[in-house]
């Protein structure tokens, strides 16, 4: 069973998961986790108590990489625990993400400001 927990902070949300994030429910909670966050202009997912991830997790992660971009939101991957940063690395889906620890993640996205509302993030998921 996948929980997550929403910290919201002007434009940012984190979502903190705690769980496996696998096919079936785990990965419908992950979608509707995001998909709820249509007024955020950064979402950081935060990993470090996801344990295992399997490839339904990780279509759903590229899924919701593409759907953010899509909605000109910033989406991002923190504190990602070793064997999910295996899985990333074994699939070469590490250079797909933005992965960061938290200081660094929160560093990056403090600088989002509402001015920036309809611009398209530096990151290209996949084509």
């Amino acid at each position: 069973m996948l929980k997550v927990n929403a910290e919201k902070s002007g434009y940012v949300t984190v979502l903190h998961f705690r769980g496996r994030i696998v096919n079936g429910v785990a990965t419908a909670t992950l979608r509707e986790a995001v998909f709820a966050q249509t007024d955020a202009r950064s979402v950081v997912l935060d990993l470090a108590q996801v344990d295992l991830i399997d490839a339904g997790g990780l279509g759903a992660l590229l899924e919701l990489c593409k759907w953010t971009q899509s909605k000109g939101i910033e989406f991002r991957l923190m504190n990602v625990t070793r064997f999910v940063q295996q899985v990333l690395e074994i699939t070469r889906l590490d250079s797909v993400f933005e992965i960061s620890t938290h200081e660094g993640a929160l560093s990056a996205v403090a600088g989002v400001r509402p001015s920036t509302i309809g611009q398209k993030p530096p990151v290209v998921c996949f084509e």
